[in-house]
């Protein structure tokens, strides 16, 4: 494993087609708990309830699931994970972002720490990724 998943110890990450790099850590005492982000100068943040929940949907899938990594004001492919990660059906009823204005690419920067946590296995394609539970 890269990290321990702690601010001093993140995660180093790399997106499915191993084009970026990025990392992430667990921030237990925020509100809620958060997964936070970091890409350049970029900070994202995401529930830290999505590893659990995104990990427990792709099992329900079955099968591969498409990324669909989209930014926030872009719609997501339906069917996807990035769709997933917003519909209202999912488990917290929404967003699983936590920073207005980006609380997109959860497509893009989840899949690939499931799969760094030995849950998921990802395609590395140059494009048009998916997933899927282990």
């Amino acid at each position: 494993m890269s990290g321990a998943g702690t601010p001093e110890e993140p995660w180093r990450l790399k997106t499915a087609p191993g084009s970026s790099e990025y990392t992430m850590y667990r921030d237990e005492a925020a509100d809620p708990p958060a997964l936070v982000c970091q890409v350049g100068s970029t900070t994202l943040r995401y529930r830290l309830s999505a590893v659990e929940d995104l990990h427990a949907w792709l099992r329900e899938q079955g099968g591969w699931v498409p990324l669909g990594a989209a930014d926030e004001l872009k719609p997501a492919a339906p069917g996807s994970v990035e769709a997933w990660g917003r519909t209202e059906d999912n488990p917290v009823g929404g967003w699983y972002g936590l920073r207005k204005g980006y609380r997109g690419r959860f497509g893009m920067y989840l899949p690939p720490l499931l799969e760094e946590l030995g849950l998921a296995e990802l395609t590395h394609d140059a494009r048009n990724n998916s997933v899927r539970a282990i």
